[in-house]
């Protein structure tokens, strides 16, 4: 069912309004409510985004954790910076594979107040003032123009959350639908088995022409191919046995 995605600076109230959202949803629905973020996998934020690898290797668990929670009934909120566009469209094709309803919910601070509250919790809940300077400055905000980052909410320290826009933009739109990139394509097309029959067919029509005129020791072309086969005795009884028993695994038929 639809993902939610939080968005914004550190310390910007991502959580508490992740929170309110999973009571609201609760209480006015019989659905369940999963919130996936950087305190459910046990993240320790200084430590993880002062190291690209480390970060790269947390929003690959996030996601991961993400598409399994997905499903028809349940709604899931991911609680993160979320601050790369480059991601939040990977969160975009994610949606549209399951082929579920998404929306972003931007809480809009200005850096100097997410550095107040990042200053005001407790110290092992702090991010240190470089890691802090460092996400402010790589944040890339949302822009309802991209369709990955719509429908939008954005909502200021003060404002009350939307909970009837989010929960129409949830339930009362269509899912995106799903293209090239987001399906799983067949490993063969349909017509496959007929391409095969006609194409071995082909190479031994060309092989038993060539036996007519040939004699052991010629090079015999083969139609589709760079490489030769030698002419020796017997080779029409030995391209037909063999060709049946290759042939059997791919088409069921001996023929």
């Amino acid at each position: 069912m639809p993902l939610i995605v939080m968005c914004g600076y550190p310390c910007s109230g991502k959580t508490q309004k992740a929170e309110e959202l999973k009571v609201c949803f609760e209480r006015n629905t019989d659905r369940k409510v999963h919130i996936v973020g950087d305190g459910t996998l046990g993240v320790e934020k200084n430590t993880v985004y002062a190291d690209s690898q480390k970060e790269k290797n947390v929003r690959a668990s996030l996601k991961a954790e993400v598409e399994r929670k997905l499903n028809k009934d349940d709604i899931v909120i991911l609680d993160s910076l979320n601050y790369i566009k480059g991601y939040r469209y990977e969160l975009f094709c994610l949606i549209k594979h399951a082929q579920t309803p998404h929306c972003l919910v931007y809480c809009l601070t200005s850096d100097e107040v997410s550095s107040t509250w990042n200053t005001n919790r407790e110290a092992a809940e702090q991010y240190t003032q470089e890691i802090f300077d460092a996400l402010v400055l790589r944040f890339e905000a949302p822009d309802s123009r991209n369709r990955w980052d719509s429908p939008l909410f954005t909502i200021l320290k003060d404002d009350t959350l939307p909970y009837e826009a989010i929960s129409d933009a949830l339930f009362k739109r269509k899912a995106p639908p799903p293209n090239q990139s987001t399906q799983s394509q067949p490993l063969s097309s349909a017509s496959f088995l007929y391409e095969l029959d006609k194409i071995t067919q082909d190479v031994l029509l060309a092989i038993f022409n060539a036996q007519k005129t040939s004699v052991p020791g010629d090079l015999i072309p083969v139609p589709g191919a760079t490489e030769k086969i030698s002419f020796f005795t017997h080779l029409h009884v030995y391209f037909l046995f063999k060709t049946q028993i290759l042939k059997k695994p791919f088409t069921g038929s001996s023929r």
